[in-house]
């Protein structure tokens, strides 16, 4: 595994004198049990897709890979044969584990950050006692996200967006946080546990590459914007296609994209236009990876601005 632990990370198998990544196609919590029975890991906390702990670099041994769950090794389950598949290393699979004894017993958190378009933006939960807790916005502060970014280590928070981009938490117990913000973890900042409502607290770290959808029904469709130099601004449609909308719809890990938009469907931008003539193969961990204009630079108002609808989350990975 490549990651922050030796129980966390991205998937490598090694395969003809050389380690290579597997693919995310069918990868589910079932895969992610038989990883962590392999590493002797303990529990599976959740199964990662969409190169959550970064891309790979060399082969992609692996693909569809659908394991029953008694298998003693990743390679014994059913997949395509070693090295065929029709990936990109931004759909490298991961996985994070390690078993609640364990963290117990070093007295620590795990922090995450979930339902962000990566690791690096997302709500704000920890892993105490056993559970895992949604983090209060409510004496949530800059320092507090500051220590998170840096124990993620995705750099520092650009901004605590509103929580409905993330979503809300469902049956989790909060937690409030009071960092002074030079803790190396947030698991050394002050906690109280409370009983009360609250609502989320959300940050977007530096190395996030922040993309959202705005204006849609749900935080998984709308109009696609991008974060670049301090400011959101908003995609032109030329171009704009199928492909491009996969590899949003990835991005934001939502699921496949189901239609495109054309002409600011879902309204208008009123700041930059900061993509323009995007051609993506489909295979891109971002959309800022596909080949365009440059940021910036395009012949558009916001009368074109493209937009997406995706089928929403992949139901293989188990987030909550």
């Amino acid at each position: 595994l490549v990651g922050p632990t030796r129980c966390s990370g991205r998937v490598e198998v090694f395969h003809r004198d050389s380690w290579g990544t597997v693919c995310d196609d069918h990868w589910s919590i079932t895969n992610a049990e038989v990883v962590c029975r392999e590493m002797d890991c303990g529990t599976v906390i959740e199964a990662k897709r969409g190169a959550f702990f970064g891309e790979g670099k060399e082969q992609i041994w692996l693909d569809d890979v659908q394991c029953t769950g008694s298998e003693s090794s990743i390679l014994k389950c059913p997949h395509r044969a070693l090295g065929v598949n029709n990936c990109g290393h931004g759909e490298d699979a991961g996985v994070m584990f390690c078993s609640p004894g364990i963290l117990n017993e070093l007295k620590m958190y795990f922090v995450r950050l979930m339902n962000g378009s990566n690791r690096c933006n997302g709500r704000v939960e920890v892993y105490q006692g056993g559970h895992w807790k949604k983090v209060c916005s409510s004496d949530w502060t800059k320092e507090d996200a500051n220590v998170v970014c840096r124990e993620i280590s995705c750099g520092s928070p650009l901004s605590q967006t509103i929580p409905s981009h993330f979503g809300e938490a469902h049956n989790l117990n909060g937690v409030k946080t009071h960092c002074v913000g030079n803790e190396s973890s947030i698991s050394e900042c002050s906690h109280q546990d409370t009983s009360e409502s609250c609502t989320d607290a959300t940050v977007v770290c530096t190395n996030s590459k922040p993309i959202r959808l705005v204006n849609g029904t749900n935080r998984c469709s709308g109009r696609v914007e991008v974060y670049h130099q301090g400011q959101w601004g908003t995609v032109c449609d030329d171009r704009w296609g199928m492909q491009e909308a996969a590899v949003t719809c990835r991005e934001m890990n939502c699921g496949n994209a189901l239609s495109v938009k054309y002409k600011a469907f879902f309204g208008g931008g009123r700041d930059q236009v900061w993509l323009d003539d995007i051609e993506c193969t489909g295979h891109e961990k971002t959309i800022a990876d596909c080949p365009h204009r440059g940021f910036g630079e395009h012949d558009c108002d916001h009368s074109e601005d493209a937009g997406v609808v995706c089928s929403g989350r992949p139901p293989s990975a188990l987030m909550d």
